[in-house]
């Protein structure tokens, strides 16, 4: 199913769609995936509609709310924040119905972000936009029910952000990863951890899962974990060298071939998880923040002097 936007036309070939998964399951994915263009679950079950994350703007989310309403669901009582990014939390306020469960580090995260996407993306059409953090939050684990649907949170400890929820439909064979997993896309620890991240693949690979939804890019299958691994050990690598000659983050960045992982999106990401591994690496604490301006800078030289495109 494609949604067909109410207002606006989206920009040519961004038009979100729906995929069902299970009965009473479906993705929400907003292509390709770049920047901003992140992807969504709407479960229903026992009369009740709930969502997993929104979107980054106030109109792709009232597109998600019409996909969500279609074929005369309930509005939805429960959103699922998997992380605190703007992208997967700006549309939460859309739906004014909704309880918001997240991690209780995606609530904090997401209240000292504030509208933090506006700063980075000034240019960006997001609406009348007001943040809606999570009101109901957890630590370790938590089990929503809609109807027989029972979907799994599971705080995998700091890997994308500090605060991410992987939401499990064990019955369903289905996981919804959050920013976890990039499918097609380059992964971003700026937020997070490089072994954290290693160590949610270790957990994700535990559940068994047959239908693997990514934060971003298409639904896929638990194949992609075996190119994030790679991907991430590679970092380790980088870093570990880079650290031990003394040059920067940028620096090793800047001189490193691609080779596989060259067809990933947004590939200046790769400067911003070797500052993340040099952290590590530092000794600092997971998730420990790092100077964001001086990583964003660095990330822009690695997008060839141009600022990084939001594509919402």
């Amino acid at each position: 199913m494609t949604i067909t936007p109410t207002t606006d036309a989206l920009a040519e070939g961004t038009e979100p769609y729906t995929v069902p998964l299970a009965p009473g399951v479906r993705a929400f994915v907003q292509p390709d995936g770049g920047w901003c263009l992140n992807n969504a679950g709407i479960l229903t079950g026992g009369g009740r509609t709930a969502l997993i994350d929104t979107a980054a703007t106030e109109r792709r989310a009232r597109l998600l709310r019409d996909a969500a309403l279609a074929e005369g669901a309930a509005p939805p009582t429960t959103v699922v924040n998997t992380h605190h990014h703007g992208d997967h939390t700006y549309g939460n306020f859309v739906f004014p119905e909704a309880t918001v469960v997240g991690h209780a580090a995606c609530r904090s995260e997401t209240l000292a972000a504030g509208l933090q996407l506006h700063a980075i993306w000034p240019g960006v059409e997001y609406g009348d936009v007001t943040v809606a953090p999570p009101t109901v939050t957890y630590t370790e684990e938590m089990t929503l029910h809609l109807g027989d649907t029972e979907v799994r949170l599971i705080h995998p400890g700091p890997a994308h952000t500090v605060g991410d929820t992987i939401a499990w439909l064990p019955e369903q064979g289905v996981v919804f990863t959050g920013d976890l997993v990039f499918n097609g896309g380059t992964p971003f620890l700026l937020m997070g951890s490089l072994s954290g991240s290693l160590r949610s693949l270790e957990i994700l690979r535990g559940l068994d899962a047959r239908t693997v939804v990514p934060g971003h890019g298409r639904v896929t299958d638990p194949g992609v974990y075996d190119t994030l691994e790679r991907y991430f050990r590679w970092v380790e690598e980088l870093a570990r060298d880079g650290r031990a000659a003394g040059r920067t983050p940028l620096e090793v960045a800047r001189a490193t071939d691609l080779g596989e992982f060259a067809a990933l999106r947004e590939g200046e990401r790769l400067v911003a998880n070797i500052h993340r591994a040099y952290a590590e690496l530092d000794g600092l604490p997971l998730g420990s923040p790092l100077d964001l301006p001086t990583v964003l800078g660095d990330m822009q030289i690695m997008n060839g002097g141009r600022p990084m495109a939001c594509h919402a």
